[in-house]
This record gives structure tokens, sequence and C-alpha cells, in this order.
């Protein structure tokens, strides 16, 4: 049976809810808008219901502690839905009694959740060290970055704890939604249809700092000059800088 529901985590824990309360254990959980009609089929549309899915949330806690429990959310920011089915998976086990399950690395589900938190884990540590602001004439910076998971939300302490004097957007563009500090507090930011007509950036942020373009020169210097040409190992480079990330970086430009 297909569980259709919004794409969110509370709805994906909703799914989980309903699974055990209605004894529906062959459940496969999947986006409604993902949903293509199948022939013989059944499907069961999953309303979010923040209380359920709150109960899921503490219950799991209880069985695997405050980590084990984040493992979840970082596996659903995949947005992998080979990832979402393990995931589900496991929490039939955990919460059927076996909450050593993910130890069973013979199990394609639970190999296969190990592999997407360590994935996840590395875009997470890759976007710390490869975001770079630039500063807006109305003393906003701000940074665009196009991540191949959802992990805006994992980041988002560690900038705020590392950037607190400063006000920042962090916008995904492939997402099409940021995190705007205000000095205050973080909040989630999206783009209204006008603003993402013909353009990839917030029209908030487009006119430049005169500043920024010496800085961005000097920060190029700096990068040439610490680099030592006889050294250089592109295989190695790439392997830490993948070539995906370069049209953000200032010092590939």
């Amino acid at each position: 049976m297909y569980y259709l529901f919004d794409g969110t985590y509370l709805g994906f824990l909703s799914c989980v809810f309903e699974s055990f309360e209605r004894k529906e254990f062959n459940v496969i959980p999947l986006m409604q808008k993902d949903y293509r009609i199948a022939l013989f089929a059944e499907t069961r549309t999953i309303v979010t219901d923040s209380r359920k899915a709150l109960r899921v949330q503490n219950g799991l806690q209880e069985r695997v502690g405050k980590a084990g429990t984040m493992d979840f959310y970082r596996a659903f920011l995949s947005e992998d839905r080979k990832a979402w089915l393990a995931s589900f998976f496991i929490l039939r086990q955990t919460f059927g009694g076996r909450t050593d399950v993910r130890q069973d690395y013979g199990n394609a589900h639970v190999l296969y959740f190990s592999q997407t938190l360590k994935k996840v884990s590395r875009e997470r540590h890759r976007m710390k060290a490869f975001i770079r602001f630039s500063k807006s004439s109305d003393g906003l910076f701000f940074a665009l970055v196009e991540p191949d998971f959802n992990v805006l939300p994992l980041i988002s302490d560690f900038f705020r704890e590392r950037y607190a004097d400063m006000p920042w957007l962090i916008y995904d563009v492939k997402r099409k939604y940021g995190l705007l500090f205000d000095m205050r507090q973080v909040g989630e930011v999206q783009l209204s249809l006008e603003e993402t007509k013909n353009t990839t950036i917030p029209t908030v942020v487009t006119t430049m700092d005169e500043r920024d373009e010496l800085f961005q020169h000097l920060w190029k210097q700096y990068y040439t000059s610490t680099n030592i040409e006889a050294r250089k190992n592109m295989k190695l480079h790439l392997q830490h800088v993948p070539r995906r990330y370069w049209k953000y970086l200032v010092e590939k430009k």
C-alpha cells in the first residue's frame, strides 16, 4: 500500500503513526506529487498531524536516544525516496522491539540508510567549508548554494554562532528557499513568483556593496599567493572540492 503524504518530515512521521495504528505494515511512503496511478495499487492519503508526529518522535527518542532520532531527520533531508523507504523499514523494526536493527548491515535497507547518512554528513561539512559571502549595498551578507541534499537546516546553528555579529542570507537556488539571520534569530525565506522570474538570486541583494569587488580581488590574490604550483595535485583537489561547487567559490571565478 502507498501512503501519500505532503513531503514534510512531520508528514513522514505521521505515516509511521498511521501504519502502526492501522496495523498496515507493508507500506511505501510517497509524496503525493510523486505518485503515478498504478493499476490495482492501494493508496491511503495521510494528513499531517503534528501531535501524532510528536508521539513518534518522543517514542523514538526513548528507544534510540537524541542522536539516533536525529539520524532519521538527516536521512529524510537527503530527499532520496529509497532512503525514506529504508528509514520507514528501520522505524517499523525499532518500534517493533528491534532497537539494535541498525547494526544489521547485512540488511539492504540498513546498509542504504547508513550510506545515505554519510553522504548527507559529507555535504553538510562541505557547505560549512565552501560557502562564500558577498556583501550587498544594504549591509546584508549573502551566499548562494546548490547542495546535493537539503542541508540548510543542518548548518543553521553553525552559521548563527559563527557569524552572530552580522546579518546574512544563505540561499539554496535549487530548492528556492534560504535562511535569513537578522542578528536575533534565523528564519526561513522564500522568493515570490515575481522574484523568481529571470533571476536566480533575491532582488534584495542584487545591488553590491562598492567594496565587495575589492574584497573578492584580495581573496583571489591570497588564494593565488598561497598556492604552490609544484605541488599541484588536481585529482586530489577534485576529491575535496568537486567542480560542481566551483561556480559559487570566489577563488575559482
